[in-house]
């Protein structure tokens, strides 16, 4: 081989790995988070989402995890999703309800969470296939800060987890994601956890789901 086809391929072989670096880069930039946000990833060791992938935590307080990367198709059905919420805040959270139970059917055969149920937890005896709802919390919450990032929330904004568990009025312990309504400041929880495979989680302002058992 030439010498100057040599330093020619290695040239070209460094413009093409920097390139690739660069991509991986931008796919692994991190998301701006509150440190109560924060804490959901370092509280189990996982690293938090990126602008393009997040771990799946399931099998009852991330016990089992899962990286999932999404792709260019993916990030094109949530657009679409997105789409149809801009009209008002109200919409948007119809439009993050359909998103989660998309995400949820795209998830499910991988993990095998499409055989999970409602309300899930350590009693059923089937970790391999379901998540509590520290699970859901943080599951939902990336997909959110990923929405987030993507430029695809217009009236909301990702809020901190939200908890209850009042022990005197027998109040069962629960926590939940949350959106920020930007106009009003309201708090409304998205909670997959209380609702099976594929069906829309339960959105409601969180003052009247910390009051629910």
């Amino acid at each position: 081989m030439r010498a100057g086809h040599f330093h020619l391929r290695v040239a070209i072989a460094a413009v093409i790995f920097a390139a690739a670096g660069l991509l991986s880069a931008s796919h692994a930039r991190a998301i701006e988070m509150s440190r109560e946000v924060s804490d959901l990833y370092t509280s189990v060791s996982i690293y938090p989402p990126s602008a393009g992938s997040m771990t799946i935590c399931y099998g009852f307080v991330c016990r089992r995890r899962h990286a999932f990367d999404f792709t260019p198709a993916d990030k094109a059905a949530l657009t679409k999703l997105l789409a149809a919420g801009k009209a008002s805040a109200a919409a948007e959270r119809g439009a993050v309800q359909k998103a989660v139970v998309w995400w949820d059917r795209r998830v499910g055969p991988v993990l095998g969470t499409d055989k999970r149920i409602a309300n899930a937890d350590f009693r059923y005896f089937d970790d391999k296939h379901n998540f509590d709802c520290w699970d859901t919390t943080r599951n939902v919450t990336s997909l959110l800060l990923i929405i987030q990032d993507w430029g695809l929330l217009k009236h909301h904004t990702v809020g901190n987890p939200r908890y209850r568990g009042n022990a005197l009025v027998l109040q069962t312990p629960h926590n939940t994601a949350v959106l920020l309504d930007r106009a009003t400041g309201t708090e409304w929880v998205v909670d997959m956890w209380t609702r099976g495979y594929a069906q829309l989680p339960d959105v409601k302002p969180a003052d009247q789901w910390v009051k629910e058992n």
